[in-house]
């Protein structure tokens, strides 16, 4: 699907076709001088992917007793995600994905505990759960190590959805770091379902969250123990932090903050023309090329450089380099671009600034509002969007405007199971 907003069309995206200008001639003063950027190509996957059918498919099964309960916190407590917390001594034997709780180290009796955990979020999602290793956590009398760590070690997997640029900071980065910051990098992570592209893209993430190697757990044949241990991630909301329920207090603000640090973004706050006389606000286009893509950004880019923005214009994809991305991003003041994974990127853009969230027929304001909109107000970033509206889409030249496709979308694709 693909969309052509001229100029009227990008006015008429709030009432009385003048409730954008407003909001980009916040930002906008003075001559247009066209400052346009192309980094070719990191991942747009669409986010959209998960309208998927779930079942329940209870992955935990425990044995209950008040020795399994000093040692565990209940593994499928967490409402989203398979999370559990085990104390005492570990073992983990990769080669058969299995986790020991060892009975002479914690006195409990072997064959006592028995479940089997995936460790990663949106557990009842089948499509997720299919692409992740399933680990068996038993209670056994002895375990001879082979690696013995003093620090406790984080399980999770790079399966599910990963390669989405949404999932991999909605599904990994963010539940990591609520995770694992209460360790201040003393912490080892395990990974199981690896994929090493993934491991280079947060290269300078992980390294800041943990001071130790990264194990690919699956390939070890060593037994590694460990004084504790958690399974899986703690998980909130989409694209955010729920700070009533971390522990120690962390918020979106916090986890901005520490992407700052992370990739050395210089700015913290977005510019305001009231005290940045004669600097030019740079508005970031967000491109497509597959999907949901403009057809016409070469006019979207002209009337944003007459409003007075130095325009910038990325592709990313899954090749792209993050510290690149975050760099760009964080120089703008206002990104736009349409539902999709590509609007991630605005965790990197500084405070106060301004994103434009383009929503397409089908019936998906909720996932847009889940998304991208309630994350992009909690990152305390002012938030503006537009509906497509059927005359602008590319589907016209293909359909009747009377035709399903065009009056009900999300219909459509429910009936013939498309998207």
């Amino acid at each position: 699907m693909e969309f052509s907003l001229d100029a009227c069309s990008w006015h008429s995206a709030f009432p009385s076709c003048s409730s954008l200008i407003p909001a980009l001639n916040y930002l906008s003063f003075g001559s247009s001088v066209h400052d346009a950027v192309h980094i070719p190509s990191q991942s747009s996957m669409d986010a959209g992917n998960r309208i998927t059918t779930f079942k329940d498919i209870s992955p935990l099964e425990k044995l209950e007793s008040s020795s399994t309960k000093r040692i565990c916190n209940a593994c499928n407590c967490e409402p989203i995600s398979n999370y559990c917390e085990i104390n005492g001594g570990i073992a983990v034997q990769g080669n058969s994905s299995t986790i020991s709780i060892v009975s002479l180290w914690t006195g409990v009796a072997a064959g006592k505990i028995s479940w089997t955990v995936k460790p990663y979020v949106r557990k009842e999602n089948t499509a997720a759960m299919d692409l992740v290793k399933s680990w068996s956590v038993t209670s056994m009398g002895f375990v001879s190590c082979d690696l013995t760590r003093t620090v406790p070690a984080i399980l999770f997997s790079l399966g599910g959805f990963s390669g989405n640029h949404f999932h991999d900071f909605s599904d990994l980065v963010i539940p990591l770091y609520i995770t694992s910051k209460q360790f201040n990098g003393e912490v080892q992570f395990l990974v199981t379902d690896n994929r090493p592209w993934w491991i280079t893209k947060f290269e300078r993430i992980l390294r800041k969250l943990s001071r130790y190697d990264i194990i690919d757990i699956d390939r070890e044949g060593k037994t590694h123990c460990y004084p504790r241990m958690i399974v899986g991630l703690k998980y909130h909301r989409e694209l955010g932090i729920d700070r009533s329920k971390s522990g120690n207090q962390l918020s979106m603000k916090d986890f901005r903050q520490f992407l700052r640090r992370t990739y050395s973004l210089k700015r913290a706050k977005a510019i305001k023309t009231r005290d940045d006389a004669g600097k030019r606000p740079r508005l970031l286009i967000i491109s497509r090329r597959r999907s949901r893509s403009f057809t016409n950004i070469n006019k979207i880019t002209r009337m944003a450089m007459s409003m007075g923005y130095n325009v910038v214009t990325i592709e990313p994809n899954i090749s792209t380099g993050l510290v690149s991305v975050a760099e760009t991003v964080n120089s703008c003041d206002v990104l736009v671009g349409i539902h999709g994974a590509g609007l991630t990127n605005m965790v990197f853009l500084p405070d106060k600034a301004i994103v434009i969230q383009i929503v397409p027929l089908g019936c998906i304001d909720g996932l847009a509002r889940e998304d991208f909109a309630e994350p992009a107000m909690d990152m305390k970033l002012r938030y503006l969007e537009y509906k497509i509206k059927a005359k602008e889409s590319s589907l016209t030249s293909k359909y009747k405007v009377e035709h399903m496709v065009i009056k009900d979308h999300y219909q459509f694709i429910k009936r013939d199971g498309k998207q």
